[in-house]
């Protein structure tokens, strides 16, 4: 699908980019990841011509990119960038399906294309008449991501794209994106300088310093084998020692009965099941059990006098964790967050268990003392 042979780009005499010469298959997650200066982006720039390769090709699809147009072969790879670019005076409807108007779609297609998409990042239609100020910068971002995968593109070409972003906006969108790969199948090269961030979305890791590569892998095999002290010190002891610990699945240690509400259940009604069920929060899903976001006690009380729905007053931005997603990737996070729980989706975003902050803090103790506990180690724990 992919591929560099030997690759470089030299400046006033200067090699930022050094003879690289990797390949990658169809559907893979990319990730280019090095300290600053490394020349991750201009790697990134120079697979849609951004930034001309001084020697070496690059090949898509078996074609030497050099022989294709770049205008055209720009409007054939999606490219997100971290300022996200949205027009202003543009909708989201005419934001996303910039690429697609350019390529003469129909109007009628256009719309239900951008209809499509939304969907997929869990945004409801009457968004399309809104313009970006109307927006949250994670929304924004989302509508950044979507543009990008408007025409259906093979390619997806990301330049930190969530370095902006609040953390916890930025672990939902982490979590969107991986999920929206694996359903789409898209290649993606994405840059960025968090380490955390490479090993949550990657299929493939490229370590780079002084523009040449350093190690290239999986997260489990750099994690398990760095290649050097350099790669020892990028990703750090800690990740280090994490990746050593627990390689369970967060489906099989989560709640699998989470205390949840559909989006048309009136405000009173909530009360009475979080009273009932003796929680001061709820989470909200749709007909087919898809998350959509939660309510707690403030914000109905906020609207008590109201005669509303849930789905009226939700919080829309919920973190949430994929059943599959391991347990070393998503324990100290969370703790560090001081979340007091958080949900579970699988694949098709339908909510199906909760992990409570009670569980995660056995298994860090479990992961320093074992079964035992201190008193096992002679800690008195004074």
């Amino acid at each position: 699908m992919l591929k560099f042979d030997h690759v470089s780009k030299v400046y006033n005499g200067k090699t930022v980019v050094g003879d690289i010469t990797m390949e990658f298959e169809k559907g893979e997650f990319i990730v280019l990841i090095g300290p600053s200066g490394c020349g991750k982006t201009t790697t990134l720039k120079m697979i849609n011509r951004l930034v001309e390769p001084t020697s070496g090709s690059i090949f898509i699809n078996g074609k030497n990119i050099k022989e294709t147009n770049p205008v055209k072969l720009r409007r054939n790879i999606g490219y997100v960038i971290q300022q996200i670019g949205l027009f202003p005076h543009m909708t989201i409807q005419e934001n996303i399906t910039i690429v697609p108007k350019l390529l003469k779609w129909p109007l009628e297609k256009r719309k239900a294309r951008a209809e499509e998409l939304l969907e997929l990042v869990h945004m409801t239609p009457d968004y399309l008449e809104r313009y970006p100020y109307e927006l949250s910068g994670g929304q924004q971002q989302r509508i950044g991501v979507l543009r990008a995968l408007a025409a259906d593109p093979p390619l997806i070409l990301m330049d930190e794209p969530f370095g902006a972003l609040d953390p916890i906006t930025r672990e939902t969108l982490q979590e969107e994106m991986k999920n929206l790969q694996k359903t789409l199948q898209k290649t993606i090269v994405f840059v960025t300088h968090d380490m955390d961030e490479a090993l949550k979305l990657a299929d493939k890791i490229v370590i780079m310093k002084d523009g040449r590569i350093v190690q290239i892998g999986s997260p489990d095999e750099i994690l398990k084998n760095p290649a050097n002290e350099f790669v020892e010190q990028f990703i750090g002891k800690e990740r280090l020692f994490n990746a050593q610990e627990d390689l369970r699945t967060v489906k099989e240690i989560m709640n699998p009965n989470p205390v949840s509400s559909r989006e048309d259940v009136t405000l009173s009604e909530a009360i009475q099941i979080m009273k009932k069920k003796r929680v001061d929060s709820l989470l909200i899903v749709d007909e087919e059990g898809r998350l959509k976001g939660f309510i707690d006690v403030e914000m109905i009380e906020e609207h008590r006098k109201k005669n509303l729905t849930v789905g009226e007053i939700l919080h829309p931005e919920v973190f949430y964790l994929q059943e599959d997603a391991l347990l070393r990737d998503t324990v100290r996070k969370i703790l560090k967050r001081g979340y007091k729980y958080v949900p579970v989706v699988d694949e098709d975003h339908r909510l199906t268990g909760i992990v409570t902050r009670a569980t995660l803090v056995d298994i860090v103790y479990d992961s320093i003392w074992g079964e035992d506990g201190p008193e096992a180690e002679g800690q008195t724990g004074r």
